[in-house]
């Protein structure tokens, strides 16, 4: 069964340095991942059906199981994109991971 990280970055303190080092540094460090499917991000603010959302950016990673995202974040690329998000992710982030179906 296929699995998502969910990554919920926070409002960074400097958005622009936080956008800057993201898409410039942590991606590509990120996409090594082994076994990742696809990586998406929203682009834009975000939305919600009331108020202003509380999520700077949300980030989600497919791989085709929850063993698979085992595997990569125990592997040294996995380490490494671990370690890098207290380089950029200055208000903080909630990650979650979890297996998805169609219904």
């Amino acid at each position: 069964m296929a699995a998502h990280v969910l990554v919920l970055y926070n409002e960074p303190k400097d958005p622009h340095a936080f956008e800057a080092y993201y898409f410039g540094t942590h991606i590509p460090i990120a996409k090594r991942l082994p076994g990742l499917r696809n990586y998406t991000v929203n682009r834009g603010q975000l939305a919600a059906t009331q108020g202003k959302p509380p999520y700077f950016l949300v980030a989600v990673l497919e791989f085709d199981s929850m063993d698979a995202v085992q595997k990569a974040f125990a592997s040294p690329e996995g380490v490494t994109t671990a370690q890098d998000v207290p380089n950029f992710a200055s208000g903080g982030v909630t990650i979650l991971m979890y297996e998805v179906q169609s219904v």
